[in-house]
């Protein structure tokens, strides 16, 4: 077989490969899972594939951010891009050759991965473009089948969710309850809390906080009240034994605490 042959052999023997790799958002096809499919088949119709870099590009770019203690950090990432040449030699008759000309890019904070980023992305999209090779079928980034209607064909056989008997759109609501709301309302006049402190709770419930965060700022408010309010007792008994420095229990009182 010619090199044009053995290369239409190779793309049927992968024709789909599935998104198996997680990143931050989505899954993805990893090179090394790329390079596992296609490998055997290559090595059967005696394929060889030469990368060449004609031409690099590196450009950095310095961000200066400040952390939660104001001290300034400057970040320097290093964008490489390579003009690449791909060479598929045909081992049977090595005078036989298929050059293809191809880009590659890699982003990098330390500097020297740029490269090597760059020619996996580009060896990678290389292989999967030129074998035409699909990824997304069954994956869940794939447009659901639309019916005649042009609605999704899946919607028909689904449920409604149910809950004690009442239909559900299937999202949790867990915002504050009305009694959450009013056990804070009772704590926030507790004279113990200082105005800044009101405050901050204040701030909290404005961002409509879930029932767990409301249970959490609960549980800080009444450790806070109850733990002055031991203090206070103890300070009340210190003091009829005069054994307390008056003017330094005061500026203990008075001092405001971060409450949440």
């Amino acid at each position: 077989m010619n090199i044009y042959q053995k290369l239409i052999e190779v793309r049927k023997a992968v024709p789909y490969l599935k998104k198996n790799n997680k990143g931050y958002q989505y899954k993805y096809v990893s090179s090394s899972q790329t390079l596992e499919a296609l490998r055997g088949e290559l090595d059967k119709q005696g394929l060889l594939l030469v990368p060449k870099v004609l031409d690099t590009n590196v450009t950095t770019e310095t961000v200066e951010n400040t952390d939660k203690y104001g001290n300034i950090k400057k970040t320097t990432t290093y964008f490489t891009e390579l003009k690449m040449e791909f060479i598929w030699i045909n081992a049977e008759n090595p005078e036989e050759k298929l050059s293809c000309l191809w880009y590659g890019q890699g982003v990098d904070i330390a500097g020297e991965k740029g490269v090597g980023k760059a020619l996996t992305y580009a060896e990678k999209y290389f292989l999967l473009k030129f074998f035409n090779i699909a990824t997304d079928k069954d994956d869940p980034d794939n447009p659901p089948k639309k019916d005649n209607n042009g609605q999704d064909a899946g919607q028909k056989n689904r449920k409604p969710l149910q809950s004690k008997g009442k239909q559900t759109t299937g999202i949790k609501t867990n915002k504050a309850t009305q009694d959450q709301l009013k056990i804070i309302k009772n704590l926030k006049n507790d004279k113990k809390l200082s105005k800044a402190e009101v405050k901050l709770i204040d701030a909290e419930l404005d961002k409509n906080p879930t029932e767990e965060r409301i249970d959490q700022i609960i549980k800080r408010i009444e450790e806070l009240i109850k733990s002055r309010t031991s203090a206070k007792k103890e300070t009340d008994v210190s003091r009829n034994k005069g054994g307390v420095d008056n003017e330094k229990s005061k500026r203990e009182e008075t001092k405001e605490k971060v409450l949440v």
